[in-house]
């Protein structure tokens, strides 16, 4: 059988496939490269004006799924929408309930600026407005006039009083009383039981007749008193209105364009002339407040709370890393005042999902699903197309303090959720209304196909990179590295794999030993160094293991033969690096029904895949030895110093291998190691980590004694084109030190590994005889007859059996 020839091993970039001599004559791509089913996905999702058509962007971590979208959604969003700010102000009729403002772009940064400018003047002026000269005169005017008013209607009554020997005395503020005099004096109790009855009753009826005047007389003192308070608040609001009047008037017409603006200005106007004292009274208590929230001194019930601000008219694209509750919704603070928790409207601040409104939202789903209550309130948000600011303590009913409930904001938001496929699967399965939210996938490739054509794009992919990451720009020698390494972790020699955060990361490290020999462009050899290092950074248990099979602790042979005996290959992961190993696989046969024992699953440290392989084994005996007698020889399969989990089957053709050498008792070669899954037809299926299986076994008859040049390693045919083996495989394989094989079916495999044809069958059944099956065959024959034998003696012995 011939070895695979070296182009089979490898297939290398060609350098004149590549018509650039640097990255630098290359155009960054302005897209990610091979995707562009999820591009059609994504593109469909963002230009349908319906609800319900957000993103769930689905593909393992490092595919570039968040620079694509935002790179997507720099080029290509829709220019023409128009984004707002929005402000919180304050609804002076209903306080607890602040009201939400919608301005275009920029003018929610004007208003607040205008508002602050406004209130930083009326706070010096009103008040030496109301200190000045002209108006403390109106005032103390309007003060005297209506005092005089009530004194005189007081000294009416008191005169009154006075005639009919009655005074009318002051008790406490606001209260009077009417005194019997006796003389210049009151009379005391004595001297007024004194009197007779008839001057007793006379003062009684005076002092009832009196007491009705003087009730008279406080309800005209009650009503001036209400007349001269609407007076002195006419001149007040008149005074404000001349002070502030204009300023406000032009803001009325600065924002006539915003008719809910205006609405708000003209409230303001209503409320400054009714709450005077805010800019009179020295208050502490605004100063501390205003000291504690960050804020500027000034009255906080007229400051506009600027919640969101666009500097331009672009649409938002908003990345939220940390999905927390608040984070995302929102949440209003809290100010402590002498003990007191106080808030209000200018308190309330914005999460992510309001500097996203009107744009697009990004999001990892695990963070989302993490968080507890996020993912119901983001639910509730699409659906009501609303965002409520409940801060997390009143959804708990944790917190009995008196809050404010502002105004649910409009919601117009486009979500884009990035996660991998399990995720996605749960998330179907599990909640109802996730796909009537998000109706659209963007399902993300893993690889793209190679030819002349994608290189160059790939190229252009990594000139992106490297523009991006701000590297040194490769060579097309090391473009062309970059490339098989990319065929390499694609495991397939025509495709390329699209995992963006290896080749970054790859572009990185090439990029600092490139920086270390003071070189002006990445060449391949930096590409190579880069990869050496990544390897023996991460190789540590791999040459552990190697370490034993060095000092003979892990029993491998690479030469002769042995009955029973066949070099299984089989992969190790430790954390995301993969290496090969060999592994001795050893079977015994012996009298029985013909059944195979799988120690592995017996002892429980076979997996069900593995079993499964064992299974197929068993039924391919049966169908070519035991159609239409039993096979009276069992056998047992095991993997020699293995004390883990065995699962896969990609050692059913070695263990059909050893079955068969164990069945004919011909001996195994020791030089070739095999890999690969058999069906019940005897045909071999492809197996995963073919590259690092070859390499693990390469490795290994370097470590035992060096290569002879006989060794080699067998996988299955369909593996040929994963092959993207290591420059020293291939360097071994041209110098003939070492072979690769394919085979395609079990009797290839056989002949390979036994040194005789496994033989074909005739028209009545009957393999060659020197054939290996043809000498099972002579060998289950012989041991039939002689059961038979046995069996006739046993008759012959005992006639009564029948």
């Amino acid at each position: 059988m011939k070895s695979l020839s070296l182009h089979q091993l490898y297939k290398a970039c060609v350098l004149k496939d590549l018509p650039f001599r640097t990255t630098r004559q290359l155009q960054p791509l302005a897209e990610i490269v091979g995707q562009s089913r999820a591009q059609e996905a994504v593109r469909f999702a963002l230009a349908m004006p319906h609800s319900g058509y957000n993103v769930y962007a689905v593909g393992r971590n490092g595919l570039g799924k968040r620079t694509m979208m935002l790179r997507y959604l720099e080029h290509h969003v829709d220019t023409e929408h128009s984004s707002h700010d929005w402000c919180y102000v304050a609804d002076f009729e209903e306080p607890r309930v602040p009201r939400i403002l919608r301005l275009p772009a920029g003018k929610g940064t004007q208003l607040k600026q205008d508002m602050e400018r406004l209130m930083g003047r009326l706070m010096k002026i009103i008040p030496q407005t109301f200190d000045s000269d002209s108006f403390l005169e109106r005032s103390e005017q309007l003060k005297n006039e209506y005092g005089k008013k009530q004194e005189d209607e007081l000294e009416r009554v008191a005169a009154q009083a006075k005639r009919k020997k009655v005074s009318l005395n002051v008790s406490t503020p606001g209260g009077y009383r009417l005194v019997a005099m006796n003389g210049t004096e009151p009379h005391t109790a004595e001297s007024f039981r004194d009197l007779t009855e008839q001057q007793r009753d006379k003062f009684e009826d005076d002092i009832n007749r009196l007491e009705k005047k003087l009730r008279q007389a406080l309800r005209k003192l009650a009503d001036w008193e209400q007349e001269y308070a609407d007076k002195q608040q006419a001149l007040n609001q008149e005074t404000l209105e001349g002070i502030s009047g204009h300023q406000l008037d032009e803001l009325v017409e600065k924002y006539k364009d915003l008719p809910e603006v205006v609405e708000h200005i003209e409230a303001v106007r209503k409320d400054m002339a009714e709450s005077l004292d805010i800019f009179l009274e020295d208050n502490d208590e605004q100063a501390a407040i205003a000291y504690a929230s960050l804020d500027k001194k000034m009255p906080r019930r007229y400051l506009v709370n600027l919640l969101v601000h666009q500097k331009n008219n672009e649409v938002p694209v908003v990345v939220e890393d940390n999905p927390t509750y608040h984070n995302l919704f929102g949440y209003v603070e809290s100010v402590t005042y002498k003990g007191t928790v106080f808030t209000d409207f200018s308190l309330i601040r914005p999460g992510s999902i309001h500097r996203a409104n009107g744009g697009y939202l990004l999001m990892d789903a695990i963070k989302v699903l993490e968080h507890p209550f996020v993912w119901d309130a983001l639910k509730r948000a699409l659906r009501s197309k609303s965002i409520e600011i409940n801060s997390l303590e009143r959804e708990l009913t944790l917190s009995g303090t008196i809050s404010i409930e502002p105004e649910a904001v409009p919601l117009d938001v486009k979500l884009v959720l990035f996660g991998d496929r399990e995720t996605w699967l749960l998330l179907q399965d599990y909640d109802p209304e996730f796909n009537e939210l998000f109706r659209v996938t963007a399902d993300f490739e893993n690889e793209m196909y190679r030819s002349d054509e994608s290189q160059v794009l790939y190229a252009k992919f990594i000139a992106s990179l490297v523009s991006e990451k701000k590297l040194l720009h490769c060579s097309s020698k090391a473009v062309a590295r970059i490339i098989e390494y990319s065929a390499r972790i694609a495991e397939h020699q025509d495709r390329l794999s699209l995992h963006a955060a290896d080749i970054a990361n790859l572009l990185r490290e090439s990029d600092f030993w490139a920086r270390q020999t003071g070189a002006k462009l990445i060449q391949d050899l930096h590409v190579e160094r880069a990869l050496e290092s990544a390897k023996y950074r991460s190789s540590r248990i791999r040459d552990q293991f190697y370490d034993s099979i060095r000092d003979g602790s892990t029993l491998v042979s690479t030469s002769g033969t042995c009955v029973g005996q066949v070099n299984a290959l089989s992969v190790l992961s430790t954390g995301g690096f993969e290496f090969g190993l060999s592994s001795r696989i050893t079977a015994t046969c012996y009298y029985g029904d013909g059944a195979v024992m799988d120690i592995e699953r017996d002892v429980k440290l076979g997996g069900n895949i593995h079993s499964k392989g064992v299974m197929i084994l068993s039924s391919w005996l049966a169908a070519h030895f035991a159609v239409n007698d039993p096979m009276h020889l069992s056998a047992s399969l095991t993997f020699e110093q293995n004390y883990g989990e065995v699962d896969g089957d990609s050692a059913s053709l070695a263990e059909l291998c050893a079955l068969v050498s164990a069945l004919s008792e011909l001996p195994v070669r020791q030089d070739l190691a095999i890999t690969g899954s058999v069906n019940q037809f005897g045909e071999v299926q492809p197996i995963g980590g073919a590259n690092e299986k070859v390499e693990g076994f390469f490795n290994t008859c370097q470590l035992k004694g060096g290569l002879t040049g006989t060794q080699g390693a067998v996988v299955p045919e369909t593996n040929v084109q994963n092959l993207m083996l290591d420059s020293d495989v291939v360097q071994a394989v041209r110098k003939g030190k070492f072979a690769v094989y394919s085979v395609s079916r079990a009797e290839e495999a056989i002949a390979l590994l036994l040194g005789k044809p496994a033989g074909k069958a005739d028209d009545k059944g009957r393999y060659p005889k020197q054939s290996v099956f043809g000498i099972i065959q002579r060998r289950l024959e012989a041991m039939r007859e002689h059961e038979r034998q046995e069996h006739a003696r046993d008759d012959h012995k005992d006639p009564s059996i029948h």
